[in-house]
């Protein structure tokens, strides 16, 4: 997989991420927050599990001896949330913006890096999948987050 493909990836798992950020915006605390079937700290805590993947994931893959662990702070609120994605998304863009085919293909334990990158911009799929059902059921629906709605932009351009 080269480079070009996986800023594609990384585009769509943005724009789909920020999809269900923005589904957020005006939920109530108690479905921000409260326990349920998919997990202990609500909606809250799945979106901010994904986002603490993402951040060490990218950690890990880039050297970096950081290993952030957003899981065990207080939960953010939605504004604060999203913020903190934003700035996940710029280090990611940055990182991806260096890398080239050798780099992609470069091996990391054993395996090409452009296979844990690909994991990394599927991972959040379940967890969108997760809080979609959620903020549908509260009458807050991302809408569509297929990749093919991605692909199909107004514009003609993804994201």
């Amino acid at each position: 997989m080269n480079p070009a493909d996986l800023r594609f990836l990384f585009g769509y798992d943005q724009w789909a991420t920020a999809r269900v950020l923005a589904a957020c915006a005006g939920i109530d605390e108690a479905t921000w927050t409260a326990p349920n079937a998919i997990g202990e700290r609500g909606l809250a805590g799945i979106l901010v599990h994904a986002l603490g993947a993402h951040q060490r994931w990218r950690h890990g893959l880039t050297g970096s001896s950081e290993s952030p662990r957003p899981e065990r702070q207080p939960l953010p609120t939605v504004a604060e949330l999203t913020a903190a994605w934003v700035a996940e998304w710029a280090a990611m863009d940055a990182w991806l913006a260096g890398l080239d085919d050798a780099g992609a293909a470069a091996e990391e334990d054993g395996r090409p890096l452009w296979k844990y990158l690909s994991h990394l911009a599927n991972h959040g799929t379940q967890h969108r999948s997760e809080a979609a059902v959620l903020l549908t059921t509260a009458g807050h629906s991302p809408g569509d987050l297929d990749m093919v709605d991605y692909i199909e932009q107004p514009d003609g351009t993804p994201g």
